[in-house]
């Protein structure tokens, strides 16, 4: 045990960190490897806010040492010291960065390790407990650390894992940190210069800054980014590898997309699509955007202006030498560069999508199952880009229910002299097909898309026309009523003098709610339907208005009848003005409203079905 002097000071951990350092000392065994890995991700850290600090200001402890990371091994004492000539710390930030642990971070950890199916191992980093994995192999450690400001002092950390750790100066005089860490006994095999440089091939190659072994000045990683690397050099492997690290994502990757080009914009992009929309709990990213590089110095870890809004699910690292070296976030949001690497990169992912439909349908339509929604948002809110999205967007249509069509396929099934690409919007894939509005398209085998996702009517604000095809709702759609196929029976309607009495006693019954009442000539299996009147905004609009809590009142609606429905000439035979027949009036015209998704109170027609199914009962016992 090292020495402590009459200058240091002993403080207590806080309560979560002494149960977490429990948890890692007594019950983590299993990969005690990734110890190292934090470390050298927390050295190159510091070496990269080292390098950005030098961009403006050349005022720095050792202005001229290179930046690396060394490690030396002591095997004999079992001794461990891991030192880079990074940025450094000061006291205070010694005492705020190993001292304590922000309780948020403690807490959640903790409650991850509850689950005893969880690779803990994998969670150790995303928490801000990643130093403390140097537990699980230490005896004890202590970290001693000279910032780069010139005038602040060296100080030094020491811990054994117990409820204490110590503060006390340091002679150190060169910049940066140095960890010593002092191995148990069963841990011996971290001693192993071989071992090291298995675990630093494992997790650290792409490390962007030289690591050195003893005395060899020959660096043991490969230090080339691996965005940076030929797309020829990279294995799927490698690609897992490096997402699985930047992510934590316990699933792989849907797709990714590896990019280096010098023109219109020099660039270099490594982006990934996620297999799931959620985060997840242990998701190491926590907020939508890339990774921004300045020839290899991080400057914005959550960009948000490199890619649209509707594809801020793609996460990745994109770096450029176009950007100037004294950048800040103003200067790249302000600089042209930024609409040419956003344009780059949009079109890229796009294009990788549309070859992943075209050449693994499957795992397209996982990713559209995940995503689509995304890209429906981006017909919306970007229609100037509507036309490279189109291509990418997936329909279930009455005809194939169960299975995704894109729009090109649809018109390759559409009828001969077919003009327009037919939709219907409704609440839910299985009520959507039982719709009234579909009664005319059943009967003629005419394929209609079923848009029943809340998001489908804000799309339809940006999608008028594929192609050269107009996009129209089956609801407001022109029909030819004489074309009617041959195995569509022929029934006969009720008289014009009856009829027009029961469109009558509709009206007394429905008063103001409906607009009129009027027979339909669309209807063959329904029995009524509502339609726009007139001047009456659309129906996409009204559900919009709906969506986003308006204070919007649904404009009064045609009910319209099918004249030669039994339900309509059973109506008749009723007693004019006979509770039963008014029930059932109210009955059909608050059915129409629930199938159109209208309805203000949908529960309250549980009672008339009750009536009208007590008034069935006593017909037929009579």
């Amino acid at each position: 045990m090292p020495d402590t002097t009459d200058s240091s000071q002993q403080f207590s951990f806080k309560a979560e960190t002494k149960q977490l350092l429990n948890i890692l000392i007594h019950s983590l065994y299993k990969d005690r490897e990734v110890f190292l890995r934090e470390l050298l991700s927390n050295a190159s850290d510091a070496l990269n806010r080292l390098r950005f600090e030098m961009v403006t200001n050349h005022n720095v402890l050792d202005a001229n040492a290179e930046l690396n990371i060394h490690i030396k091994i002591d095997k004999d004492a079992r001794m461990l010291t891991i030192q880079d000539t990074g940025i450094g710390m000061t006291r205070e930030e010694m005492i705020e960065n190993l001292g304590t642990i922000a309780q948020s971070g403690a807490r959640k950890f903790l409650d991850a390790t509850k689950d005893q199916k969880v690779e803990f191992s994998q969670l150790i980093g995303q928490f801000g407990v990643g130093f403390y994995s140097v537990f699980m192999v230490a005896e004890w450690v202590r970290v001693t650390s000279h910032s780069y400001n010139p005038q602040a002092e060296a100080v030094s950390w020491y811990a054994t894992g117990d409820d204490n750790y110590q503060i006390d100066k340091s002679n150190m005089s060169e910049r940066g940190t140095r960890v010593e860490i002092k191995l148990k006994e069963d841990a011996a095999e971290f001693a192993e210069e071989y071992r090291l440089k298995n675990i630093i091939h494992k997790h650290s190659d792409y490390i962007g800054f030289p690591i050195y072994i003893g005395d060899s000045t020959d660096a043991v990683n490969k230090q080339t980014s691996l965005w940076r690397t030929s797309k020829q050099e990279v294995t799927d492997e490698q690609y897992k590898e490096f997402y699985k690290q930047t992510t934590l994502d316990f699933e792989e990757a849907l797709l990714h997309v590896h990019i280096s080009t010098d023109a219109p914009v020099q660039l270099y992009a490594l982006l990934f699509i996620p297999s799931k929309v959620e985060r997840g709990v242990f998701a190491l990213r926590k907020d939508d955007g890339l990774k921004l590089y300045s020839r290899n110095i991080l400057i914005d870890d959550y960009n948000k202006d490199l890619l649209p809004d509707y594809l801020r699910f793609v996460q990745g690292v994109v770096d450029s030498e176009d950007l100037p070296l004294n950048v800040s976030r103003e200067t790249v949001q302000s600089s042209g560069l930024m609409p040419r690497l956003k344009k780059v990169l949009t079109n890229q992912v796009i294009k990788e999508l549309e070859n992943l439909a075209k050449n693994n349908m499957e795992k397209y339509n996982a990713f559209w199952q995940e995503f689509g929604v995304y890209l429906k948002q981006g017909i919306a809110a970007n229609p100037m880009d509507a036309e490279s999205i189109n291509p990418l967007l997936r329909f279930k249509t009455n005809l194939n229910p169960e299975t995704w069509s894109s729009l090109d396929e649809y018109i390759t099934r559409m009828g001969e002299g077919q003009k327009e690409i037919f939709y219907i919007v409704g609440e839910d894939p299985k009520s959507v097909l039982r719709s009234p509005h579909l009664d005319y398209f059943h009967s003629q085998k005419t394929e209609v898309l079923l848009l029943t996702d809340p998001m489908d009517s804000f799309m339809l604000m940006g999608l008028h026309k594929y192609k050269d095809f107009e996009l129209k709702n089956v609801a407001q759609a022109e029909i030819d009523t004489t074309n009617k196929t041959k195995d569509q029976p022929e029934a006969e309607n009720i008289a014009d003098a009856d009829f027009k009495s029961l469109v009558e006693r509709f009206k007394e019954i429905l008063g103001e709610r409906v607009s009129d009442v009027r027979a339909s000539n669309r209807l063959y299996q329904s029995v009524a339907r509502l339609a726009d009147a007139d001047g009456n905004v659309n129906p996409e609009l009204q559900r919009v208005y709906k969506y986003l809590g308006k204070d919007y009142e649904i404009p009064k609606k045609i009910l319209e009848l099918n004249p030669a429905h039994p339900i309509l000439k059973k109506l008749i035979n009723q007693e004019e003005g006979s509770e039963l027949q008014n029930i059932i009036i109210e009955q059909i015209y608050e059915s129409a409203l629930l199938v159109e998704g209208l309805h203000p109170d949908p529960s309250s027609i549980a009672a008339r079905v009750q009536q009208i199914m007590e008034a069935a009962l006593t017909h037929k016992t009579d």
